[in-house]
């Protein structure tokens, strides 16, 4: 059973970076982070496979960068000129099915998720 264990949410000025990393307890195939807002629906924000291949959604490309370590172990997600839109729950997510594929921003198939960090832009 995976286990994701997040962090580097914290409070940030409008127009800033963060970095949050996600270490898994077991290597997945399908790794991404998707965010959600109190009331609203989880958005995918981006995602990458075991082949390396990585998707964004649409408000993220040329902002955000996903990427693993060499081990193919921890994820990150690096954050640039952060808005006040961006402000969510991040939550780091998994597939442990190999059939899992990734576009948007997302994976199919995440059947895994850590607790959430907390991102705020103001």
């Amino acid at each position: 059973h995976v286990q994701l264990v997040e962090s580097g949410g914290v409070s940030v000025p409008v127009g800033g970076s963060l970095n949050l990393s996600c270490v898994p307890s077991a290597y997945p195939f399908c790794m991404g982070w998707f965010r959600q807002v109190p009331g609203k629906e989880r958005e995918g924000v981006a995602a990458t496979d075991f082949k390396g291949r990585a998707t964004y959604e649409d408000s993220a490309k040329g902002r955000f960068t996903i990427s693993q370590d060499n081990a193919n172990t921890t994820l990150y997600l690096q954050m640039h000129s952060l808005k006040p839109e961006d402000t969510a729950m991040y939550y780091c997510a998994a597939s442990t099915d190999w059939r899992c594929s990734v576009v948007g921003g997302t994976a199919t198939d995440y059947d895994v998720r850590g607790q959430g960090t907390q991102v705020t832009v103001s």
